[in-house]
């Protein structure tokens, strides 16, 4: 059994982009390898979540343009007060 990571980011906080985010298929409505975020974009954590088979934590994040883009812990960084 794999041991969960725990999330690094809680609910509520201020991200932003740490990379451009595109689609891997999982985005309903889009073609695969669409951008549906650009790098550098701020959103908010509306939910922490966990990837089952990988314990890895994701975070579900909306952003400005109304999409809630699942993102790894690599893929955004906490926004500058």
């Amino acid at each position: 059994m794999i041991e969960s990571k725990m999330p690094k980011y809680d609910w509520g906080q201020r991200v932003v982009a740490a990379v451009d985010l595109f689609n891997d298929g999982s985005y309903p409505d889009c073609e695969a390898d669409t951008l549906l975020v650009e790098q550098g974009s701020s959103g908010e954590i509306v939910q922490v979540g966990m990837h089952e088979e990988s314990a890895t934590p994701v975070y579900m994040v909306e952003f400005p343009s109304n999409r809630v883009v699942g993102c790894l812990e690599d893929e955004i960084e906490l926004a500058q007060a």
